[in-house]
């Protein structure tokens, strides 16, 4: 390829996009899309992610917890794969491109290298996580956790999501988790470049047509619970009460303040419930969660600690019992410098504008860092929305990405150099 191709699929592209949107749990009034790990829209989407990668030329396989990938078989058996994709999962009520961008994007780069450039040199494989999200089950990264190695692919029995399944059963009722799959580790791989919508505003805001990701915000997840006495909203007096809403008020209006105040430092509780849930009963007991992420791995739990201390002393004040239980924790992870500036000249070669910048959000690309060499290609998201079915980003700032992506995946398996 002496000089990249900017080419447009961006209205293809988003057909399959919008026809991937349709595999989720009912119809969401807003347009949303809920697509959780081995659901039944969860198999629906992999099955025809499956059929896309095959009519696109691709040799289709699931690996053991059902992660799909498709091979673009290269002439070289010697040498690393290359790697590029994203998780099909969402959050409920999510949007249409966060994830399932990244797999359609590596469908169509490798349908067009394959039918404008033949046989790579090194073997390159898209891969459609099945998990990433940590929208059903207490974890994330299971999908890409589980071919790095981080995870056990049977690890799941203690697992529960809020109906008390486990993810274990809920793995193999989907067909997957069996024995005689393929093994999920992989140790085959040379790189892993991940194309996603930016998830924020800063691309929108500065005119920018592409992201080059330099590293990847670390992140602590927790659950929190609080155990009080649930009694009668009318004949209980306020001095006399155990309130597990109060206390948990309390310590959410605290984590606004304190996160405030902590330079670059975000915090959210996404999740909150209480019991017995009733209008007129004080709740007796709450749980709810807690994100917490920063780019620098020192202040992070600092804070973390920090705020821990610090919701003792209101429990304590009140008299609750209090829990914390993590369930995620990754540090922040710098993706590879050679990638990144290989990148840049690719966006140069393509008059693409684009700047470098950290990454908010959590990504299966995090996971890669320690293995391989990772990179991550980001384009702007409309008013920076995300893990909303406001998500949007273009057809042709989509097509500019899987331009991108595509330029720099020929660099990496079909030039001699690759060797």
């Amino acid at each position: 390829m002496d000089q990249p191709v900017r080419f447009d699929m961006g209205s293809e592209l988003w057909l399959l996009l919008e026809k991937l949107a349709t595999f989720t749990e009912g119809t969401e009034a807003t347009g949303g899309v809920t697509r959780l790990l081995y659901t039944q829209p969860w198999k629906e989407a992999q099955a025809f992610l499956a059929e896309t990668m095959t009519e696109a030329g691709l040799d289709v396989r699931f690996d053991k917890v059902g992660n799909l990938f498709g091979r673009l078989q290269g002439s070289n058996p010697d040498v690393p794969v290359i790697l590029t994709g994203s998780h099909i999962d969402t959050v409920r009520n999510g949007g249409k491109l966060d994830g399932a961008y990244g797999i359609m994007g590596g469908i169509a780069a490798l349908k067009y290298l394959k039918e404008t450039h033949g046989t790579p040199i090194h073997t390159l494989e898209v891969v459609s996580f099945c998990e990433e999200e940590g929208s059903r089950f207490p974890i994330a990264y299971w999908g890409s956790g589980n071919v790095t190695g981080l995870f056990d692919p049977h690890s799941g029995q203690e697992l529960l999501d809020v109906e008390g399944t486990s993810l274990q059963s809920a793995m193999e009722a989907s067909g997957f988790g069996l024995r005689g799959q393929p093994d999920c580790k992989r140790g085959d791989l040379g790189a892993f470049v991940e194309l996603h919508i930016e998830q924020g505003v800063i691309l929108e805001r500065m005119a920018k047509q592409i992201g080059i990701v330099e590293a990847i915000v670390g992140q602590r997840r927790y659950s929190v619970s609080l155990r009080g006495e649930a009694n009668h909203a009318g004949t209980t007096p306020m001095n006399m009460r155990s309130d597990a809403m109060a206390c948990a008020a309390e310590m959410i209006v605290r984590l606004e303040l304190l996160a405030a105040r902590a330079a670059a430092l975000v915090a959210t509780v996404g999740r909150i419930q209480a019991a017995p849930n009733i209008p007129n009963v004080i709740p007796g007991t709450v749980e709810f969660t807690l994100d917490i992420r920063h780019d620098n791995e020192g202040t992070l739990s600092w804070f973390c600690d920090y705020l821990f201390q610090e919701y003792e002393d209101i429990a304590n004040r009140r008299g609750l019992g209090l829990a914390i239980t993590p369930w995620l924790a990754t540090t922040p992870v710098p993706m590879d410098r050679s990638l990144a500036e290989q990148i840049e000249q690719v966006c140069g070669k393509l008059s693409l504008s684009h700047r470098r910048m950290f990454s908010g959000a959590g990504h299966d690309a995090q996971l890669f860092s320690p293995i391989c060499p990772t990179a991550m290609i980001f384009v702007p998201s409309k008013a920076g929305i995300s893990h909303s079915p406001d998500e949007y980003s273009s057809p042709e700032q989509l097509s500019d990405g899987v331009s991108v992506l595509a330029s720099l995946l020929y660099e990496m398996a079909y030039e001699e150099q690759a060797t």
